[in-house]
């Protein structure tokens, strides 16, 4: 399962009440002293809400090792340091399905698809300004950027909100609000276990 959205829009608060594995997407931007991240323009800012300062094909290696065996290294990323800070081990422990969740996710959504992996893409819609709301005092209480950057960020993120929703739903994500968006996850899950109980029935048959 795909969850994105835009930044503040409630994506890792779904992913957690769904009781379901999750994958962090945005363990994999780049490092601060990466020469590739892109600039906002007309600034000498990050452009931290830019796929390019994400690494796509990391992620999706992630999602591809964890549908293949179940676990996959991951990074721990420090958003405040902008740099990776260690490694981690991420278990699925038999779960049929799990959540990948980010403000980048739908950019892999067609490519999972492609290779059989995608359960179901969602893009998480709240409205600008609770979004705008939600996103400064997450990141002001976490201590992500200082403040400054936080309200230019923001007032940009606002006005570019339903452009940033247009574009992740026409890359496949499904547009929802907080209880479509559960809805959607106990029907994936459910339909998971369905399945793989089904096939291991067939196993135990032969």
């Amino acid at each position: 399962m795909l969850l994105c959205g835009p930044s503040g829009s409630g994506k890792s608060l779904v992913a957690a009440r769904s009781g379901l594995p999750v994958l962090r997407l945005d363990d994999f931007y780049k490092e601060a002293d990466d020469p590739t991240l892109p600039l906002v323009e007309g600034s000498s800012d990050i452009d931290w809400d830019h796929p390019a300062s994400w690494d796509a094909q990391v992620a999706l290696d992630a999602i591809s090792r964890l549908c293949a065996t179940g676990s996959t290294p991951v990074p721990v990323y420090d958003i405040s340091l902008s740099a990776r800070t260690g490694e981690e081990t991420l278990r699925l422990d038999r779960t049929p399905l799990f959540i990948a969740e980010g403000i980048f996710a739908a950019e892999i959504v067609e490519r999972c698809r492609e290779l059989g992996l995608l359960a179901d893409a969602l893009c998480l819609n709240r409205g600008a300004v609770t979004t705008f709301r939600r996103r400064f005092v997450r990141d002001l209480k976490e201590g992500r950027k200082s403040v400054p950057f936080l309200l230019r960020r923001g007032w940009r993120l606002m006005r570019a909100e339903r452009t940033i929703v247009a574009r992740q739903v026409a890359l496949g994500a499904h547009p929802c609000d907080r209880d479509e968006a559960l809805r959607r996850l106990a029907v994936a899950e459910w339909a998971g276990k369905y399945t793989t109980a089904g096939r291991r029935h067939r196993e135990a048959e032969r």
